[in-house]
């Protein structure tokens, strides 16, 4: 049973006792010894209910939606905790250009009008985002050297694997551009073939 049903309950219950015990008194002290007591009962629980249930019911509701309004201004909102994020340094930026253009090519593939050359670029796409583990991994590698020269093997090889993933980009939107044209998977094999053996080469 809820808050405001409680109160409701609660309330006329409060409100048909005290009311009650009032006309009891009052039908005591006035009634004459021929007065019927079946009738002085009546009384009693009509008014009771009538000036007291009824009365005490309202009271009870506003009573119950104030509470059920303050439990849940206290309820607990779920605390979620963000995932730990790498400061943004120099292996940062390299790995976000890379980022950025795994998220090009998806959206360039969602372009395209679907046929079964899509959903092969598709999956390209897919795999291409997780080439991205490789490269963070590089990253992970340089701040773990403490490397801060450009000049590190291990940045330059992050350099060079931001390039690459910005070279497969331009590819994959030439691609997707002709298969606006051509979607037959005949048209787009021998281009998504090229696309696919590159992708194991984009981290290394």
């Amino acid at each position: 049973m809820g808050v405001v049903a409680r109160s409701v309950l609660w309330g006329s219950a409060v409100g048909f006792v005290l009311m009650g015990a009032l006309m009891t008194i009052g039908v005591t002290a006035t009634a004459k010894s021929t007065d019927s007591v079946g009738m002085s009962v009546a009384v009693v629980i009509i008014s009771g209910l009538i000036m007291g249930g009824i009365p005490g019911s309202l009271i009870g509701l506003v009573i119950g939606l104030i509470r059920r309004s303050i439990n849940r201004a206290r309820r607990p909102v779920p605390y979620f905790p963000l995932a730990p994020q790498q400061p943004y340094d120099m292996w940062s930026e390299q790995v976000e250009r890379c980022a950025e253009s795994a998220r090009r090519v998806n959206a360039a593939v969602q372009t395209v009008p679907a046929s079964a050359a899509k959903d092969w670029l598709q999956r390209i796409s897919e795999q291409l985002t997780k080439e991205l583990d490789d490269v963070r991994g590089i990253a992970q590698l340089g701040r773990a050297l403490g490397a801060v020269d450009s000049q590190h093997p291990v940045y330059q090889r992050l350099l060079k694997a931001a390039h690459d993933f910005k070279q497969f980009e331009n590819q994959v939107g030439r691609v997707a551009l002709q298969m606006f044209d051509h979607p037959e998977l005949d048209e787009a094999r021998t281009h998504l073939e090229v696309l696919e053996k590159q992708l194991p080469q984009l981290s290394a």
